[in-house]
């Protein structure tokens, strides 16, 4: 066998079981901290402006989500790698009938014999002097899809950490900041982020290099193949023990939290409030009229004087919201605002998350320390 034959392949099998493992330990940790939060209430962000709740937990499921179609995805590019298999020079397997003196099935054992060695179940039954280089595109994108998937949790923990509502682990020695002794960068997510971009971007070296692939094959390939691929497993290998590591020790301030809420909820919970005058006899028209007066003026307050939002208050002290001054407490608990978010992630776990983790059980008390 020349090297051809098994170059590129074996680089994709191995890397695809290490990523594997390191990639169900991730989700593993994330799943459990989605359980632990399913119900506790946090601003939800749209255009990342303040929209309506969600849950700690539920929005980790967003996470996960995309981590668990990325395992997916792996596992049916490992499945979908196929054996060069015997073939020659130009893929003919000339040499092989002239060895065999003409005999077809000798050949054709030789090459399933080969292939079943290697451990393949199938081969390609057409080639050139090598495999497609479509093959090394297949491999990388699902890679490139995962570097995706880590940068944009990262960012929204870089995000959530700049509101003090979750933080990365910090280890008790750790320099947050050369410059500000009192800064905790999460300089975990921006490492991952950082690398995630290299990741996304090697995906572009197959692309090339199968677009320039002349007739049979020419060797502008080799170069480039034996740092791409093996740069992209490493990569994506570094990035997720490091978003393992994130993982095994987020840190989340349920008070940060709970003060957002109560900054923004009041605007939240104004159409609420009109239901409850509409069942407490009031007309809905005069009732939205007075939120409404209310409600820029407390917003007026809030952006011009960088004040508190007042708007419960100024609700409270109209004497037009009397009949339902009893029920604001409870109109505004936070947890009637989440919907269905904690059965959302009791299900998703169940059904979704868990099933895929069966085969790596064995394997997932392994953590992971980082040299910072």
């Amino acid at each position: 066998l020349n090297a051809e034959t098994l170059d590129g392949v074996k680089f994709d099998i191995l890397g695809y079981i290490q990523v594997h493992l390191y990639l169900a330990r991730v989700i593993d940790r994330l799943a459990n901290f989605a359980e632990k939060y399913a119900d506790l209430p946090t601003l939800g962000f749209t255009h990342y402006q303040p929209a309506q709740l969600t849950t700690v937990g539920k929005r980790a499921c967003l996470w996960l989500q995309d981590l668990v179609m990325d395992m997916r995805n792996l596992q049916r590019a490992r499945e979908d790698l196929r054996f060069r298999g015997v073939k020659g020079t130009t893929g003919t397997q000339a040499s092989f009938l002239q060895l065999f003196q003409g005999d077809h099935e000798k050949v054709e054992e030789l090459d399933r014999k080969v292939t079943e060695m290697t451990g393949f179940k199938k081969s390609y039954l057409v080639t050139g002097q090598t495999y497609s280089r479509k093959v090394d595109i297949d491999s990388l994108c699902v890679l490139a899809s995962l570097g995706a998937t880590v940068h944009k949790i990262c960012t929204d923990i870089r995000l959530l950490a700049n509101l003090k509502e979750i933080e990365e682990p910090f280890e008790k020695e750790q320099i947050g900041s050369s410059a500000m002794p009192y800064k905790r960068n999460p300089m975990r997510a921006e490492r991952c982020c950082s690398l995630a971009r290299h990741l996304m971007a090697l995906v572009s070296d197959p692309l090339q290099t199968a677009a320039v692939q002349w007739l049979e094959r020419t060797l502008d390939d080799s170069a480039n193949r034996r740092i791409s691929l093996p740069e992209s497993f490493l990569t994506a290998d570094i990035i997720l023990s490091t978003l393992q590591n994130i993982t095994e020790g987020l840190v989340v301030y349920p008070k940060v939290i709970e003060r957002h809420i109560r900054h923004e909820l009041p605007f939240m919970a104004t159409e609420n409030i009109i239901m409850a005058m509409v069942k407490a006899g009031g007309n809905r028209q005069d009732c939205h009229e007075k939120i409404r007066v209310l409600s820029q003026k407390a917003a007026a307050a809030v952006k011009q004087e960088g004040g508190d939002n007042e708007l419960l208050a100024r609700v409270q002290a109209d004497p037009y919201f009397t009949p339902i001054l009893g029920q604001l407490d409870s109109i505004l608990d936070p947890k009637t605002f989440i919907g269905r978010a904690p059965q959302q992630v009791t299900r998703f776990l169940s059904e979704e998350v868990r099933p895929v983790l069966e085969p790596y059980k064995s394997k997932m008390d392994v953590k992971t320390e980082l040299q910072l």
